[in-house]
């Protein structure tokens, strides 16, 4: 993993310092405070996955502009807000191993800088004039909102469905990566051909990064996830790696393990830290991690396969990298 996260640094390391720039400068001059805020989660570790396909995804598509950097701003300022706003909702406490925003100034304040965050991404996109970019960025904020909705709603469901959780992140997750990639085609004024390829690339990467990010919650430590283990229970999310584990208990009909498991999903954030491990054997008991890292696979194969009408490149090479990287991250 560490060679595979190194090969793809070094190939991106001229691009992420430019990334880096232009989300500095598009965040110039406004009030202190929106800076202030803004970097607390913006550049607190963030791995600039979404800007990157953006420009990636232009570059394969043969662009050599400059126009891609400052475009690609909006969906790390999208990602951002995102986090600002289900770390209030989700009355979360940590996030990429800092106290969330909330935590350091308050709910008001957390609020009001998603909201900036939202609203300067129509501001770059009106400089750009381009009507296709508004639309992307008006499906990609509507898609969001819903994800997030159905999975407030959902909070504690134990009868949650694997559908029920395919909506949800293809909602709150993915159409925010695919917009990223379609919008580097566009930038690249792509063939109809590719653009379809990478929009088709960019939806199963981030169904991908979506289950392979809700297996952290069960197979990382605080130390590496960046926020307390086990957040998703705490805070009454079913992940795959859940719901699909408790149908498994319920279809062997032992009854006690079913109970075990749905007593500790409904305790919260007040389960033990024994609880808590018992939990996760039984995850792995009927199958619930080997499940939802196979269909991540799978997606993985799919965004790969989607790259197959390009010719052989560096770019091309690059975004196949970062599709297997998605399974092999720890954080």
């Amino acid at each position: 993993m560490t060679d595979l996260k190194n090969r793809i640094l070094n190939f991106v390391k001229d691009d992420l310092e430019n990334i880096e720039k232009a989300l500095t400068d598009n965040l110039n001059p406004f009030v202190d405070i929106i800076t202030s805020v803004a970097n607390h989660i913006m550049f607190s570790g963030g791995k600039r996955i979404r800007p990157l396909l953006t420009v990636l995804c232009a570059k394969i598509c043969g662009y050599h502009g400059e126009i891609d950097k400052t475009i690609s701003t909006i969906f790390e300022y999208m990602h951002t807000a995102s986090l600002m706003h289900d770390d209030l909702v989700d009355e979360a406490t940590l996030r990429r191993g800092k106290p969330v925003t909330q935590a350091v100034w308050n709910n008001a304040t957390a609020v009001l800088i998603g909201d900036f965050l939202l609203a300067r991404t129509l501001s770059i996109a009106l400089a750009y004039e381009k009507r296709e970019l508004i639309e992307i960025i008006a499906q990609i904020t509507e898609s969001m909102t819903q994800g997030e909705i159905l999975q407030l709603i959902n909070k504690g469901n134990l009868n949650l469905t694997e559908k029920d959780y395919m909506a949800t992140i293809e909602k709150k997750t993915a159409i925010l990566i695919q917009g990223a990639c379609k919008t580097g085609a566009m930038i690249a004024d792509a063939t109809e051909h590719q653009e379809k390829a990478l929009t088709e690339y960019g939806y199963h990467l981030g169904l991908a990064f979506q289950m392979a990010d809700d297996l952290l919650d069960y197979t990382s430590e605080t130390s590496d996830l960046g926020k307390k283990i086990g957040a998703d229970l705490r805070e009454g999310k079913l992940t795959l790696p859940v719901i699909y584990s408790l149908q498994k208990a319920r279809g062997s009909k032992k009854n006690n393990d079913v109970k075990t498991m749905e007593d500790i999903i409904r305790k919260r954030d007040e389960f033990s830290d024994d609880e808590f491990g018992v939990f996760k054997n039984m995850l792995k008991t009927y199958g619930g991690i080997d499940y939802t890292r196979t269909l991540a696979e799978d997606q993985v194969k799919k965004a790969k396969c989607a790259l197959d009408i390009f010719d052989a490149s560096e770019d091309k090479s690059i975004l196949m990298d970062l599709a297997d990287y998605t399974l092999l991250r720890k954080t």
